[in-house]
């Protein structure tokens, strides 16, 4: 089972979005700026990710910069500032057998195929 967390507003999620159905995947699809993962569900992401937390993070939004938010700012300040404003999400990420890639660029979701 493939699992995107997926803003269809995003041009490199709808690409790796159709990358997956190419290839035939049956794909779940959660949109999570309605559906937002909680502070827990993201600690789990980075950690599959296997990244520090500050690289999943859209630093660029204005949101990050209204929240005060700063790169050095310690997991937890930036978990609970991603659980709370779900836009500060890296997109997409892409969960299939135990793993997890961010699809940027979008070819990077085969990966994990």
């Amino acid at each position: 089972m493939i699992t995107i967390w997926h803003n269809p507003r995003c041009s490199k999620s709808r690409q790796a979005l159709a990358l997956l159905e190419e290839r035939g995947e049956e794909v779940t699809v959660r949109r999570y700026l309605d559906d937002a993962p909680d502070a827990d569900a993201l600690r789990a992401t980075r950690d599959t990710l296997g990244l520090r937390t500050i690289e999943m993070m859209r630093t660029g939004e204005a949101v990050f910069r209204d929240l005060g938010l700063s790169k050095t700012d310690d997991d937890e300040v930036l978990i609970e500032a991603m659980a709370a404003n779900p836009k500060l999400i890296e997109r997409p990420i892409v969960f299939a057998r135990g793993r997890a890639v961010i699809g940027r660029p979008p070819e990077r979701v085969l990966d994990i195929l």
